[in-house]
């Protein structure tokens, strides 16, 4: 029996199983993740000058003279074979929730439901003066033509991700937490599981009495107590994993 069958066989038999995804899991997409070496997004660029909220008050216009390239990236994207499997999976009962770190909305437009955003999305812009939010289109609107995206009341917009040096949702990171507690089986896929406070739920999980199962291409902190690690490509491994599952009938549990 090879890994993703093992993967099958626990999630066959699960009560709660959770995903927790993170940038890996959409460089399939075209996304560069952030640290990969010759590829991740911080590779050229300090993220302490172009997505730090400090900065972005500072200067505003600077931030978004780099992000309307990002955002274009992301609306360009499609979800892949991955973010397919991960709702298929959850459609027929065996992933009861799923976990992102991503801001790309490739999870939701996949057909994922019960999901949680724990560091945003480029859904919406916020504004920090007074509360405001307003669809994407907004921000396309005026970066597409060069422009900083405003609200009303005259403060520039800012995307509704989690940059450093904020907080993340409450509601999101409350429900984040409350899943990684019930899992008896959380899927770590395409994080390095690094980046706190999100680094945290599998611990959660692991303290609780659950397992984890890493699905990742580098190493992580939490190797040697995984029940399972693959390294394979996320594309061909979920989808395969999903073909195991859904191919022995609809989960009844």
């Amino acid at each position: 029996m090879d890994a993703v069958q093992e993967i099958a066989e626990l999630l066959g038999n699960a009560r709660f199983t959770v995903a927790l995804t993170g940038a890996g899991v959409s460089t399939a997409s075209g996304i560069p993740d952030y640290r990969t070496p010759g590829t991740g997004l911080w590779e050229n660029v300090d993220p302490m000058e172009v997505a730090h909220v400090d900065s972005f008050l500072r200067d505003p216009s600077r931030f978004w003279s780099f992000y309307k390239h990002r955002m274009g990236d992301l609306d360009s994207a499609e979800p892949n074979p991955a973010h397919y499997a991960l709702a298929q999976l959850e459609e027929a009962g065996y992933l009861k929730a799923l976990i992102t770190q991503n801001i790309d909305r490739l999870h939701r437009r996949a057909g994922t439901k019960n999901l949680a955003e724990v560091h945003g999305s480029i859904d919406r812009g916020e504004c920090l003066r007074c509360g405001r939010t307003y669809p994407h289109e907004t921000m396309l609107k005026a970066t597409s033509v060069g422009e900083v995206p405003y609200c009303e009341c005259g403060y520039a917009l800012k995307p509704a991700v989690v940059f450093f040096g904020e907080g993340l949702p409450d509601d999101e990171y409350g429900r984040a937490q409350d899943w990684a507690g019930r899992a008896d089986v959380m899927l770590a896929v395409g994080s390095t599981l690094q980046v706190w406070p999100v680094a945290g739920l599998p611990r959660v999980t692991l303290r609780a009495g659950g397992r984890l199962v890493i699905l990742t291409g580098s190493e992580t902190p939490y190797d040697s107590e995984a029940t399972i690690v693959e390294r394979g490509r996320l594309e061909d491994v979920l989808p395969r994993l999903a073909e195991l599952l859904l191919g022995a009938g609809p989960a009844t549990h």
